[in-house]
Order: structure tokens, then C-alpha cells, then sequence
């Protein structure tokens, strides 16, 4: 027994370096660590448990190219996975796919956040007279790396999926990540495209280096497709414990609720200093999160895309929200077909992981122009409509100076859409327009004929205010908006409002599932 307890370790010792020293030292070269390496940054010291490392190992390629296994952050137990570049180049074979799929199972049946750490090129290209032996195509029991989308898709929804791009990842590796909620590129070292670069110059004749085509900065301000950039991968291990921090187990549980000693009865008169009372002066609105929330801890999802729209976690008296908010420092605020991608994305990650939804409400209205009608502003504006419509989680809206038009559905305003309390502070105004346009509009002949022009037109846009951009008025005709708050009052308002809608009950008709205009 002694002897072959001694093989057994000889054997995992010389399989937990994977395809070498001399291979893991060529990825330190490139400033990248090795698959064991990235889990063990990510997971608790020593919490790590990996399966089927001895796989083809006889073959000289222990692992396939992966690593899986299951371990704790903070205690909390998930499944993991590492693309492991030292072995074949981290490419998909037979028996790879076999462990990634059965990783996803896993997760699925255990009910577990799922964290992938990907570097690899996508399905293994091998000589067809070898085929035989590891074809990536062999499907005989259904479960390998070629469907593990299915699995991605079984996940959604159930489990939180996490995902980070830690190499040159091409072709259809690229879209596993992309079915998952939550994507991490680095700096420099990421990059995601479908065809590389070579491709693209045989067939198309464009010029363009790997880190224009899909780096880390492509991605994450012009595609959306990734969600965070980070300096390194340290700052991405780091960045993704933290996330999980603010996510449930699964589906069927709440996010942990942590005393983080910040006074829920706390006042932020702060806040009239910072929101102007002018509807067109532009103001930060992280100032306003970070002042309402606990301790001005503020988890942002998506910051470098569709800046006019603010998504990301906090906690309020310890519990966690998901905060939409507009930002009227970009475009005015105004929501365009990006926003409205994320936002409505966000929104529906939320209602899936039991996550209160709290909106921050301050926007002219949909971007106008030429492009975005072009672009299908009708089509990813109903998405938001679509996800709040369908958000069961408690919802509540507070109304900080304007919402006109369309936004005020959009934001959750309006009533009978779904949002459980709807509050204003004393600059909220409701209306189909702003009162200067809607002068203009209704009285521009008059305007012109008047005696004095401009005091006839003053005259008027006092009175469209009067009459529609009151929030006393509005508090006094309606009773959907539950009440008018000072600014100072909104923390409290919000812990409050928590108090009384967090085990709200819905039940929605019986169906198979909607059909979201995407």
C-alpha cells in the first residue's frame, strides 16, 4: 500500500504542473499565471478540491487542458473551472469538454455560483488520422464542450455565472462567457473575437491588431459584451470575490444580509447640495448612490458602456439593491438603445436572484435623432418595459427632478407598471415634455403674436409648471405617488420602504416563458 500510495503522489504532483515548468514559466513570460495558480488566488487558501486531474494523463496531457473542481470564497462553496494553456494550448478535446459540461451539472444540481476562468481557442484542430483517439466532435453520450452552451443556458437564471477572460479566446469559446451574467477582462492581456485578425485580412482586407478587434477597452466600452476591466489578474480575482459578495447561492435564496454599522435613519441633507434645482444643470449621480447607500459602497456593473444609464449592487441597512439610476452628466441622461440593453439586462438579473430594485429617476427622455430610431430605439426600449413588466422582486422609484415622455415607463414611474412605492422629492416634475418644449409646441403662434413675446411666453411656461411640474399638485391629485420627500429623508424613506415590501408574494399566470423583443 505504501508504494502505491507513494505512486499516487508522485503521479498528482507531476500532474499539478500540467504541461510543465518549462510551459508554466512561458506563461509567466507572458505575464499570465498558470490554471492552478488563478484558483488558488481566487478561492480560500487550501479550499480547493479538483477533479479528474489524472485524465489522459498516461497520454502526456493531464487534464485535457482543464481544471475543475469546487472550493469556498468567503466560505461559501462554488464550482470552478480554468482553461489550462500549458496543456494543448488550453484547446477543447473530447475529455475536456466532458469535464466542463460535467462542472455545469454540478453547479446546476448543487445549486452553487459558477466562476469560469477562460483561456483557450476554442475546439482542438488535430490531424484526421488521429481523430479517432480525441476528436472533439465525438458526441456518443451528448455531453462535451460543444454543448456546453445548453448548460449555460440551463444555469441562467438558476445559479449565478461568472466569467473571466484571461487570454486569447476566438471563435466559439467566445460565447460560453458571453451566456454567462457577468464578464472580467484585463488590461492588455484579454481578448474575445469570433475570427482573428488574420481572418479578417484574407477575407475582408481590414488591418486590425487583436487589441482593437477585441480587447478589454473594446469590449467594455464599445461592444458591452464584457462588464469589468481590470489592471491585472490579481485585481480581477479580487473584483470577482467581491461581486459574489453581493449574490445569492442560487435562485432560490436572498443575498447575505450584513450589518455594516451605517445608521439606517441616517439623513443626507448633502443632497440638496448636490442635485441642482434647475432641470437642466447637470449634476453626478454616483454622488447621490454613494450618499444614500451603506457607507458609499457602490459595486458598478458596465461603468465604461452607456454611462447615461448607472447600474450596479449596494447594500441599504445592510440588505442588498440593485441600483438604476440616469446620469445626467452624460447625454443629459437621456436613454438610448445601449441603456437600454443594460438596464433591462440588469433589471431581469436582479428579479432572478431575488434582488430589490431601487431607481433613481432623472432623464428628459429617449435620445432623439436619426440614429438611434435607425438603431431600434422602439425595439431595446420595449426590453425595459418587457424586464420591469416582469420584475416580481420589490421595486421602488424616487423621482429626483424630471422624467418626460416615454422615460417615465421606462424608469418605472408610471403607475400600474409593476413599482411598489413611487416617491418625489419637491423638484419632481411628471409630463409629456418639459414646460419649455411644450410651449413652444402647443403656443408657438400665440408666442409670436403677442404684444411681448417673451413675458407672454414666461407667462406660460410658469403656468405649464403650475400646472404639471408641481410634485404638490402631483401629490394631491394622484395616489401613486406615496409621497413627497425632502432630499435628506431618502435614505430612511428607502430602509423603510425595504422594511415593508421585501417579502412581497406574486403570482404570475402559468406559462412556458414570455417573448422579450431582443
Amino acid at each position: 500500500m505504501k508504494e502505491r500510495i507513494k505512486r499516487l503522489r508522485e503521479v498528482k504532483k507531476t500532474a499539478s504542473m500540467g504541461g510543465g515548468a518549462e510551459k508554466i514559466a512561458k506563461e509567466h513570460e507572458k505575464g499570465k499565471l498558470s490554471a492552478r495558480e488563478r484558483i488558488n488566488l481566487l478561492l480560500d487558501p487550501d479550499s480547493f478540491n479538483e477533479f479528474n486531474m489524472l485524465v489522459k494523463y498516461r497520454m502526456g496531457a493531464p487534464g485535457d487542458g482543464i481544471v475543475v473542481g469546487h472550493g469556498t470564497i468567503d466560505g461559501r462553496r462554488i464550482c470552478v473551472f480554468a482553461h489550462d494553456a500549458t496543456v494543448m494550448g488550453g484547446s477543447q478535446g473530447y475529455m475536456h469538454g466532458r469535464k466542463l459540461y460535467k462542472i455545469h451539472e454540478m453547479a446546476l444540481d448543487m445549486g452553487v455560483p459558477l466562476i469560469g476562468l477562460n483561456d483557450s481557442p476554442g475546439a482542438r484542430v488535430i490531424r484526421h488520422e488521429v481523430a479517432g483517439s480525441d476528436d472533439p466532435y465525438r458526441v456518443s453520450d451528448e455531453k462535451h464542450a460543444g454543448v456546453v452552451f445548453f448548460m449555460n443556458a440551463r444555469c441562467s437564471g438558476v445559479v449565478p455565472q461568472i466569467s473571466a477572460i484571461l487570454g486569447n479566446c476566438t471563435g466559439g469559446s467566445v460565447y460560453s462567457p458571453a451566456l454567462t451574467d457577468f464578464i472580467f477582462m484585463v488590461d492588455g492581456l484579454s481578448h474575445m473575437c469570433i475570427t482573428g485578425p488574420r481572418v479578417i485580412k484574407s477575407v475582408m482586407h481590414e488591418d486590425v491588431t487583436l487589441e482593437e478587434l477585441g480587447g478589454a477597452k473594446i469590449h467594455c466600452q464599445v461592444t458591452g459584451v464584457a462588464d469589468f476591466r481590470v489592471k491585472s489578474e490579481e485585481d480581477c480575482m479580487a473584483s470577482i470575490r467581491k461581486l459574489l459578495s453581493y449574490l445569492p447561492q442560487n435562485c432560490t435564496t436572498r443575498p447575505e444580509r450584513k450589518d455594516t454599522q451605517d445608521d439606517p435613519g441616517r439623513m443626507t441633507a448633502i443632497l440638496e447640495e448636490i442635485v441642482p434645482e434647475q432641470p437642466t444643470q447637470g449634476y453626478d449621480m454616483h454622488k447621490v448612490i454613494e450618499t444614500i447607500v451603506d457607507e458609499g459602497d457602490f459595486f458598478e456593473i458596465k461603468r465604461e458602456f452607456a454611462g447615461e444609464i448607472i447600474v450596479g449592487f449596494a447594500r441599504i441597512d445592510g440588505r442588498v439593491v440593485g441600483i438604476v439610476a440616469n446620469q445626467p452628466m452624460v447625454k443629459a441622461g437621456c436613454m438610448s438603445v445601449d441603456s437600454s440593453d443594460k438596464q433591462a439586462r440588469f433589471i431581469r438579473f436582479c428579479d432572478a436572484f431575488n434582488i430589490p430594485i431601487v431607481l433613481l429617476v432623472d432623464t428628459p427622455g429617449y435620445l432623439p435623432g436619426k440614429g438611434q430610431e435607425h438603431a431600434g430605439i422602439i425595439r431595446h426600449g420595449a426590453k425595459v418595459l418587457y424586464a420591469l413588466s416582469e420584475a416580481t422582486v420589490p421595486k421602488i422609484a424616487i423621482l429626483l427632478r424630471k422624467v418626460y415622455g416615454g422615460a417615465a415607463l421606462g424608469m418605472g414611474i408610471m403607475p400600474g407598471f409593476g413599482t411598489d412605492l413611487i416617491f418625489g422629492w419637491p423638484t419632481a416634475e411628471v409630463g409629456a415634455m418639459g414646460a419649455a418644449q411644450a410651449v413652444d409646441l402647443f403656443y408657438g403662434d400665440e408666442i409670436k403674436k403677442a404684444q411681448d413675446p417673451q413675458e407672454y411666453r414666461e407667462r406660460k411656461i410658469q403656468d405649464y409648471k403650475d400646472l404639471y411640474a408641481d410634485p404638490l399638485a402631483l401629490a394631491s391629485d394622484v395616489t401613486w405617488v406615496q409621497d413627497i420627500i425632502e432630499p435628506a429623508e431618502t435614505r430612511r424613506c428607502l430602509v423603510r420602504s425595504l422594511n415593508l415590501i421585501e417579502n412581497k408574494g406574486i403570482t404570475r399566470n402559468a406559462r412556458r416563458h414570455g417573448n422579450i423583443p431582443l
